[in-house]
């Protein structure tokens, strides 16, 4: 069996292009593909865009214009892997721009309804210590953050 690989198909309401454009922006390892408009068979408009096709580092994906009928939810959501308190102040600042909505523990909303995790890699090890006593004080730190003060959260991992 062979197969060109796999894309996430992201459903918007008329937005499919505005969000691959948008997406663009924010990330720094991206392309986009191609865009492909509903002709006179529809359902859409004549010259209205269907699918607008993106890459981001690495990974393809395809916003559709699909209609009102679907809503995003938190069921999906999408992790930024951040090296430093940097990387996760530049995803948060762009990713809740314009109407986006801020989230618990690095969870957040982008202003399309698609949801993001912006996680420093540390974070996953200083709450997942060996040591519990100090994994729960850095996890206890988590919870009480909406955006990730991944200094805080090591000054609690370390008793200060």
């Amino acid at each position: 069996m062979s197969t060109r690989g796999f894309g996430i198909c992201l459903w918007f309401d008329g937005k499919a292009e505005e969000a691959a454009d948008f997406y663009l922006s924010v990330f720094k390892n991206g392309s986009r593909g191609r865009t492909l408009r509903y002709n006179d068979a529809g359902p859409g408009p004549a010259g209205t865009v269907v699918t607008a096709e993106f890459e981001i580092n690495g990974q393809r994906f395809i916003g559709l214009n699909g209609g009102p009928m679907f809503q995003f939810s938190e069921a999906i959501s999408f992790e930024i892997e951040c090296v430093d308190q940097a990387e996760v102040d530049h995803y948060w600042t762009r990713l809740t721009e314009d109407g986006g909505q801020e989230g618990p523990c690095g969870w957040l909303k982008d202003k399309y309804g698609v949801s993001w995790q912006v996680v420093p890699t540390e974070l996953t090890e200083l709450i997942g210590d060996e040591d519990t006593e100090k994994a729960t004080r850095a996890t206890k730190a988590m919870y009480a953050m909406k955006k990730i003060d991944i200094a805080a959260v090591r000054r609690a991992f370390e008793g200060a």
